[in-house]
């Protein structure tokens, strides 16, 4: 079997950070730390800081006031903000810049008087954290047949935004549908999806049709992970997402001779080298990485409270 190993995977910058960020605080602020939902949605990632002494909670009453608190990665809403501030929780935000911009968008275009159309899926960190923003005016929809039922006071003043770790080419039929739907609707960001999600599965498009399966490497709570295995499996190859070594089905590779190996932004490298090992040891897979593009973008890490 001869794998190619596409580059780039794995950590995009905004998880990067959030993760520096906690490790960075856990250092300065020690235990116990409090983290507002999990800081990626990656269950390797989310059991070592377990194991540090960190508590993820999903409600800020699970926290008791005056203690640290993150926001994670996937940012949160403004009651979410004010609640915190009435516990004096010390809080640390790890929101990744790329989900902030989407809540600066929303928040200017409500106060512009726009009806804002938020592609997404709902009940997402993500998208909870900007509905949060202007929920009188924000509609989410994820699919084309939704955009039939949206009911607007006014389609001169309607703008769209969208999660950040959605697929390109499904967000693209809403899109234009939304612009048949709303002519002169407002786009205000260029692409709301983040760079990483849009490279990963631009690699996935590029090299998935060479192949007999695609492995995807991401935990199921990902939704940039699973965009990549629908991906391939729209593209009619055979598709499996794992969240590590532990998931793997070794007969699952028998008549495999080509297999293409990725991971969603939140999963580590050290799991992807895992496996790798694994498939070499057991199959005598030889690898060849194969890079689609270069990622250069850092996030400062936030290590201290806000107002510190």
């Amino acid at each position: 079997m001869h794998i190619l190993l596409v580059s780039p995977r794995g950590f995009c910058a905004g998880v990067n950070m959030a993760i520096h960020t906690l490790e960075a605080a856990l250092q300065r602020y020690g235990t116990p730390f409090y983290v507002f939902h999990e800081i990626v949605h990656n269950n390797h990632v989310v059991k070592s800081f377990r194991e540090k002494g960190v508590i993820f909670v999903d409600t800020l009453e699970e926290v008791p006031d005056g203690e640290n608190l993150m926001y994670s990665a996937h940012g949160v809403s403004p009651a979410i903000c004010r609640q915190a501030q009435q516990k004096h929780l010390r809080v640390i935000d790890a929101t990744c810049p790329l989900v902030n911009r989407i809540h600066q968008e929303a928040r200017k275009l409500a106060e512009n008087g726009y009806s804002i159309i938020l592609i997404g899926h709902a009940g997402h960190d993500e998208i909870i954290g900007i509905v949060g923003e202007a929920p009188e005016v924000i509609q989410t929809i994820c699919t084309p047949e939704e955009v039939d039922t949206l009911q607007v006071p006014d389609e001169q003043k309607v703008a769209c935004l969208t999660q950040t770790t959605l697929s390109v080419e499904e967000t693209e039929e809403i899109m234009a549908k939304l612009r048949k739907r709303f002519p002169e609707m407002k786009m205000t960001v260029s692409s709301c999806i983040c760079y990483a999600t849009q490279n990963r599965q631009r690699g996935v498009k590029q090299l998935a049709s060479a192949c007999d399966l695609v492995l995807i490497v991401g935990s199921h709570t990902s939704s940039n992970s699973r965009r990549l295995w629908e991906l391939a499996l729209n593209q009619g190859v055979d598709a499996i997402l794992v969240d590590g070594v532990e998931d793997l089905d070794i007969s699952r590779f028998q008549n495999v001779k080509k297999l293409l190996v990725t991971a969603g932004a939140s999963a580590p490298e050290w799991v992807v080298q895992k496996i790798i090992e694994m498939l070499k040891t057991k199959l005598g897979a030889t690898v060849e990485t194969v890079e689609i593009c270069k990622e250069t973008l850092q996030f400062k890490v936030p290590i201290k409270h806000e107002g510190e």
